[in-house]
């Protein structure tokens, strides 16, 4: 049975990866959960108690999604398009640190998705028109979407899934995990900048000149709001996911009286296959989570805080999110470390699958969607490159985030 438990994560990831005839990851993910259920490795009552755990953070998905479409309708990347060719005056290494800030600030504040689909698309199309080579931005934003996506509970899934499991605040892991999150994202850059100075070459030909659009201020102002509203949520006992809801209606209105969506993009953004998928995974890695597997790794797992238990905690959680994907790990991971759990590993745990990830294409689902997403821009991902990229900047970045968060459990339990 734990063949056939494994068997159908494997498999469903496989399909996730390869999405033969385009076919939605659910095409996959559904049939398993059904054998997963008929076969008794998962009950109805554990299948119904991680689908109902799974639905606050997959609404929360769905409006995220929503809300970066908006973003991207009310013209926010086009302006950050704009500033960011003003801003490299013609040089691509300063292009490159400008980028690095925008997808960094995307992926906290919108999540990896919008910085995947919509920052993307905008940074190598502003790299041709500066007439520089696009492969440092385009791989840029692809490290960044998970890099960056360490900072607030709401960047990424993994975060939102393993939230409650830290016992904080919004605002108390947002400061904590505040200097893993910029010194990982530094070490990146400086990697990043030794990695393609090759390509990070001023071109001899000057750039045509472009207008700059307009700010965005209504839309800026409504996402600032929602960012706002995610701080102060936990001290009124408000979900995240209905803030996340309250910006995209709000946002959703201007656009849809400014007439630069329609309710059906708005509708299609969600996505709900994607956000299915999601939710049902969760059923099918029970299967390997509630067997001996997920109890093998229990008793494998550090147990403590100290610089090498946290360092083990990331080490085994990147290479478990390479191995099955960050999502499934994180979920696989949380049952291991079991409902008591130190929040130094929790938050240990989440830097390996928020940076692990970067190491290989099937690390993160934002890597795979980057992948296709960069193809249709014209600057497809060269394996050879992004592995050697990989191999350099990841244990790097993941061993210098380990080491400050480290740094401020030292410091938070010298204090206490």
């Amino acid at each position: 049975m734990t063949v056939l438990a494994v068997a159908l994560v494997a498999g469903v990831l496989v399909f996730a990866v390869v999405r033969p005839r385009r076919l939605p990851e659910i095409v996959a993910a559904a049939p398993a959960a059904v054998v997963v259920l008929a076969t008794g490795l998962v009950t109805p009552a554990e299948a119904w108690d991680e689908v109902s755990e799974m639905a606050p953070t997959v609404g929360f998905l769905a409006s995220i999604l929503v809300l970066a479409h908006l973003a991207d309708a009310m013209g926010v990347f086009t302006w950050i398009a704009g500033r960011l060719r003003r801003g490299a005056r013609g040089d691509p290494k300063r292009l490159l640190t400008l980028v690095f800030a925008a997808a960094a600030l995307t992926t906290a504040v919108l999540s990896l998705d919008a910085t995947v689909v919509l920052l993307t698309p905008a940074v190598i199309a502003t790299a041709r028109s500066l007439r520089m080579d696009p492969r440092p931005h385009s791989y840029a934003t692809a490290h960044l979407s998970n890099t960056a996506s360490t900072l607030l509970p709401v960047s990424n899934l993994t975060n939102l899934i393993a939230f409650s499991a830290t016992g904080l605040s919004f605002l108390h892991f947002t400061a904590v995990m505040a200097l893993p999150w910029a010194v990982a994202i530094l070490v990146e850059l400086i990697l990043f900048r030794v990695f393609f100075r090759r390509h990070l070459v001023r071109p001899e030909a000057e750039p045509e000149p472009k207008r700059d659009p307009p700010a965005p201020v209504v839309a800026l102002s409504i996402i600032a709001a929602t960012l706002l509203g995610f701080a102060v949520s936990g001290f009124v006992g408000v979900a995240p996911a209905w803030v996340a809801a309250a910006g995209a209606i709000v946002l959703g209105v201007v656009a849809l009286r400014d007439g630069r969506t329609s309710v059906g993009r708005i509708v299609y953004s969600i996505d709900v296959w994607f956000c299915g998928f999601v939710l049902i995974l969760g059923v099918v890695v029970a299967g390997v989570a509630n067997g001996p597997i997920g109890e093998w790794i229990a008793t494998r797992l550090p147990t403590d805080t100290s610089f090498t238990a946290l360092l083990t905690m990331a080490v085994v959680a990147a290479v478990a999110a390479n191995l099955v994907n960050n999502l499934p790990a994180t979920l696989l991971l949380l049952a291991a470390l079991g409902p008591h759990a130190p929040t130094g590993l929790v938050l240990a745990m989440l830097l390996g699958v928020n940076l692990g990830p970067n190491l290989t294409y099937v690390g993160s689902l934002a890597i795979m969607l980057w992948r296709r997403v960069a193809a249709r821009a014209g600057s497809p991902a060269d394996l050879r490159t992004f592995t050697l990229l990989a191999l350099v900047t990841t244990p790097l970045t993941l061993l210098a985030a380990v080491v400050a968060l480290w740094a401020c459990e030292y410091l938070l339990t010298a204090r206490g």
